[in-house]
């Protein structure tokens, strides 16, 4: 064939388009057989009763199926054949892109053997690459296709409601029926079709050999050879790292392996012909027991080739081979890989380390990064793929790896390096290309003896492109492409590899070394992602999700492994690698699989962390409490009774001897490891995994680790939501403003829990700097749902009563009228319930804040002034809009406010059932009303009784206060209403109230009238819109002297009996 002929061929482009377009092709295949092998996805129609004859009628006269003479056979079929045709549509187009695949393949395979290309990895690089590429992803196609149970009922299906709608059938059927009968039996059916395509095949696998026999070594041999070491000769740390084939230093030995087990599977006459064909399959064969098709879909590679060898004549030795080989890879391929992968734990951390010290070693030592991922990611898909398929054997151990994640996070730190320092591997590049490559390029091209027109127009383009290169151009961050320099490359390896090229690459192997340099070079300035995704992508995980979560559980359960943890969610970022534009469909389930596998990582390790820190702090205070009085009796009593050998007393027998407390810090060596060692020490793992990056994206999702942690964290230590102030509502902890905690209240029977030791002053402090203002902020918010809920109940108390409460509201001075009013009311107990509920949790929500305000003002000093002083010039005239934006601001900082603005925010957001704005204010001003004439009935409960010690009462009424006040200033700030006039009005009657209870003759009703007179005192001092002098008018200051005489009397007297004992 002429060499302009092989011009017009255009090999190069060819190649490069199939090789993409196989890639969609395939992952079509992919995705029909995993619809079609899952019931759940399958289409309806393959799954219902009805069509189950019709299926089995075409499944059998597939591809001849009469459509007009079986209409008793295919009658559903036509009842449905518009909603056929829509849903097998897709799956349809993909078969005939199949054939349609094919015939451009066999086109382009006759072509180049045709040209007699010559191929040779070393030489042309990116041709025999691509050649190789195209054959085994062919195979891939016909194999997955082969593997699709329901391809002819899909294809036959389609046909017959194509015929039945159109009135004829499609026009690829007959073509694309044949293919898939001819293709039941793919390999058999592929070996006879690469036949003719042995010599290209069998050249471009033996160019393999010497490359893959140096990169299949030991560990060993690695070791010997200190491979990826950059300080093993220190005098050549700073000398570039090259090669004369550099792209096939980071070339997958994966990739090697389906090219050689699948070309000499295709080309196998070659295996009787050629030793040096035999050698490098048999070294091939002893590598692994399965290959990747793609993504999970495997090739049983002894067993495949077994039965296809057994059917052949003249190949006996060969099935021998086999054999041996299959026995050498069980023996010895599991320990083998483990070697390699214990070694690369070594090295790489040893490159990564230097290589984080020292960036702009990435310069010259680029390749030695790219070469680390490759050799990282192979041992890493060995394992993957024969883990999940080796299920049966004698020796586990070769396919689990506990270590496995120290791998994984070395390859993402080798990646985090590059990416970090582009600007240093960019600026060595180029001026690598512009001041030298150019010029060696320049020399070689002067010397060749024969450069025809074509190829010395490519090759001085190469020049004035490298020659117009300067450093502005990296500082100015502009961005380079070197595609068109690569394809011209490409190109020209094409052009030079036909059998009649006047210039032969193969002849002139200082040209091919020269642009391999120049393409490595290029791809440094743009094409760095590239790279990585090349190298380094384990997308593979997506697909093996059951190894992904059982290595990760397995990390876990190594404590000196905690660290590395964080790759897992890393390499979740890898999978939308997956997508192909052919098959947009997968995009959502990919997806969905990448986020959740992040989510279920993080979420664990925020889990283990939490659960750490919560065992730390149990264990703390099981040390604190050998530090309490009780416990050293037995020391005195010891003490005590030394000083006298007759009162000395023997040992309990069975009596345990208690340790001192600081005993577990004597340690007899350093191999003594206490429980609260390794709490300490998972912790300090934990720790560095979740802080070890601050973010990261997944499908255009950003992550930050250490909020779930936060967020973990601040849903254990929201105890006090379900604990501490569950129980303060039922009434087994009180609120004791006197102590400014929560405290328990002693019960029989029941085990004490100390709420003061969690409640005090230090520990809302501790609380505050433990959360910070966002995890305050999330406690708050947490609190006001709470608070939301209960008054969601209160309006519908009012709403139950509100004729009532309407009547009330304007005869509350009308003792007689009253009289008969007041018992009509239902609920009022669950009202003051309700209300005191509020008040409790407002309470520790003040206490919290008053906590994270001392925190703030001792980081942020120079901050909370200007809050404060901000706030100072809020005054009741300023719009309610800007008032709200300052006290939220102060809030945040701890500042307490007249208004809350978190709970103005939190009543607002609550659904209104359609109600008016005048209906919700109206319902407010009851909600107040119902609260004043509900408050005598306190008086009724033993509880109410005001303790002075406590400054507060037994059943927390005395939060009420707390509650009437915020909720009030919310809820008319909420509706644009002024709030101390209606605090007035709650003031007058509830004083009218309680004053009338004062003619009541019943003792009971009155059991603790002074009291809850005090309730008055309390509500005064709690608001900032009321004042001692409106009390004054309403509820004379005599009673309250009177009440606190009559409390302070009867609490000492119902000390003195105690006393006197």
């Amino acid at each position: 064939m002429s060499l302009t002929s092989a011009y017009q061929h255009k090999l190069a482009e060819k190649l490069t388009i199939l090789n993409d377009r196989g890639q969609g092709v395939l992952i079509r295949m992919y995705n029909i057989k995993k619809t079609c092998s899952d019931p759940k996805s399958k289409p309806p129609f393959l799954l219902e009763k009805s069509m189950e004859s019709c299926l089995k009628y075409i499944n059998k006269k597939f591809p001849n199926i009469d459509v007009r003479n079986s209409t008793q056979h295919l009658g559903p079929v036509h009842r449905e054949k518009a909603e056929i045709i829509r849903f097998l549509t897709n799956y349809y187009q993909s078969f005939v892109d199949v054939m349609e695949f094919r015939d451009h393949v066999y086109e382009l395979l006759n072509t180049i053997d045709a040209c007699q290309c010559h191929f040779d990895i070393n030489i042309n690089f990116d041709f025999t690459r691509s050649y190789l590429d195209l054959i085994v992803t062919y195979t891939s196609v016909i194999l997955l296709l082969s593997r699709i149970e329901d391809r002819r009922i899909l294809i036959g299906m389609y046909n017959c409601a194509h015929e039945m709608l159109h009135g004829h059938s499609d026009p690829s059927f007959a073509r694309l029926g044949q293919m898939v009968l001819e293709y039941d039996h793919p390999l058999k059916k592929l070996t006879e079709e690469f036949g003719p395509h042995t010599k290209a095949v069998s050249g471009a696998l033996l160019s393999l050999h010497f490359l893959f026999v140096r990169r299949n070594q030991g560990a060993e041999q690695w070791r010997s050879a200190q491979l990826l070491s950059l300080i093993s000769s220190p005098p050549a740390m700073i000398n570039p790292a090259n090669s004369d084939t550099m792209a096939c230093e980071y070339l997958s030995v994966e990739v090697m392996e389906r090219w050689i087990i699948i070309g000499f599977l295709l080309c196998h006459g070659c295996l009787n012909s050629n030793s040096q064909c035999q050698k490098l399959w048999k070294l091939c064969l002893e590598g692994s027991l399965y290959i990747t098709l793609i993504r999970e879909d495997v090739l049983q590679v002894h067993k495949v080739t077994e039965d296809l060898f057994s059917s052949l004549k003249g190949y006996s030795k060969r099935v021998t081979d086999i054999k041996e080989s299959k026995e050498h890879a069980i023996t010895n391929s599991g320990q083998f890989h483990c070697q390699r992968r214990q070694f690369l734990r070594t090295a790489v951390k040893e490159l990564e380390t230097v290589l984080n010290d020292e960036p702009g070693l990435l310069g010259p030592k680029a390749l030695f990064a790219f070469m680390a991922l490759s050799l990282i990611r192979d041992e890493v898909t060995w394992l993957v793929r024969h883990t999940e398929n080796v299920t049966k054997t004698k020796t586990p151990e070769d396919y689990a790896d506990s270590s496995i994640a120290e791998l994984l996070f070395l390859l993402e730190e080798i990646r985090s390096l590059i990416r970090r320092h582009i600007k240093v591997i960019q600026q060595y590049h180029l001026q690598y290309l512009a001041r030298f490559d150019v010029l060696v390029l320049s020399d070689i091209i002067q010397n060749l003896s024969v450069c025809p027109e074509e190829e010395s127009v490519i090759m001085s383009s190469f020049v004035s492109t490298l020659s117009s290169l300067n450093l502005k151009q990296v500082d100015n961050e502009e961005k380079f492409d070197f595609s068109g320099l690569r394809l011209d490359w490409f190109r020209l390896q094409a052009y030079t590899s036909v059998a009649k090229a006047p210039l032969h690459l193969h002849e002139n192997p200082d040209l091919a070394k020269v642009m391999n340099l120049i393409i490595f070079h290029s791809q440094m300035l743009d094409s760095v992602e590239k790279m990585l995704v090349e190298t380094s992508d384990l997308s593979t995980f997506c697909f093996h999700l059951r190894t992904f979560e059982k290595m990760f559980a397995t990390t876990l359960e190594e404590p000196t492994m905690l660290r590395y943890t964080i790759a897992f969610p890393l390499i979740c970022a890898h999978f939308v690698h997956c997508i192909h534009e052919m098959c947009p469909e997968e995009y959502p389930h990919l997806k969905n699989h990448g986020l959740h596998h992040c989510n279920s990582f993080l979420e664990e390790l925020a889990k283990q962390t939490s659960n750490c820190v919560l065992e730390i702090c149990a264990e703390q205070r099981n040390l604190n409490e050998q530090l309490l009085p009780k416990h050293c009796a037995t020391t005195i009593s010891k003490a005590k009774n030394k000083k006298s050998m007759k009162q000395r007393q023997a040992p309990r027998k069975g009596e345990p001897e208690r340790d001192k407390p600081g005993a577990e810090s004597h340690r007899k060596n350093r191999s003594l490891v206490t429980n609260m060692d390794k709490l300490h020490l998972n912790l300090t793992e934990l720790a560095l995994a979740m802080n070890h990056v601050h973010s990261f994206s997944v499908f255009e999702h950003t992550i930050f680790p250490s909020e779930y942690l936060s967020s973990y964290l601040e849903a254990r230590l929201n105890r006090y939501l379900e604990s501490l102030l569950r129980q303060a509502s039922s009434g087994a902890i009180i609120l004791s403003p006197a102590m400014q905690a929560f405290i328990s209240l002693p019960r029989d029977g029941e085990q004490n829990f100390s709420a003061e030791e969690f409640s005090d002053i230090s520990e809302m402090r501790a609380l505050a700097e433990i959360l910070g203002p966002y995890g305050m902020k999330f406690l708050s918010e947490n609190l006001m749902w709470h608070v939301t809920s209960q008054i969601v109940e209160l309006k519908k108390l009012v709403v139950e009563n509100m004729d009532i409460l309407v009547q009330i509201r304007s005869n509350f001075s009308k003792p007689e009228l009253m009289a008969s009013l007041l018992p009509q009311l239902t609920g009022a107990e669950n009202v003051l319930k309700r209300m005191t509920i509020i008040g409790v949790i407002l309470s520790f929500r003040a206490m919290a804040q008053e906590g994270l305000q001392e925190v703030f003002s001792t980081h942020c000093p120079f901050l909370m002034g200007p809050i404060e002083c901000l706030k100072e010039f809020v005054t009741p005239d300023t719009d309610i809009k800007v008032t709200l934006s300052v006290f939220e601001l102060a809030c945040a900082a701890g500042v307490s406010c007249d208004i809350d603005p978190a709970l103005v925010a939190a009543i607002a957001n609550l659904k209104t059932d359609n109600s008016s704005p005048e209906e919700e204010y109206k319902v407010a001003c009851l909600l107040l009303i119902f609260l004043a004439v509900s408050l005598p009935l306190l008086a009724t409960d033993p509880s109410s009784f005001f303790s002075i010690e406590k400054d507060g009462y037994n059943n927390n009424i005395h939060c009420l206060t707390k509650a009437i006040i915020q909720v009030s200033a919310a809820l008319f700030t909420l509706y644009n209403k002024n709030i101390e006039t209606h605090l007035k009005e709650f003031l007058v009657v509830a004083s009218v109230s309680l004053l009338q209870l004062g003619q009541e003759t019943d003792k009971l009703k009155t059991r603790n009238r002074e009291s809850i007179s005090l309730l008055m005192r309390l509500v005064v001092e709690e608001s900032p819109f009321l004042t001692l002098d409106m009390l004054e008018s309403c509820f004379p200051y005599v009673l309250l002297r009177n009440a606190y005489r009559e409390v302070s009397r009867a609490f000492y007297l119902n000390r003195l009996p105690s006393n006197s004992h």
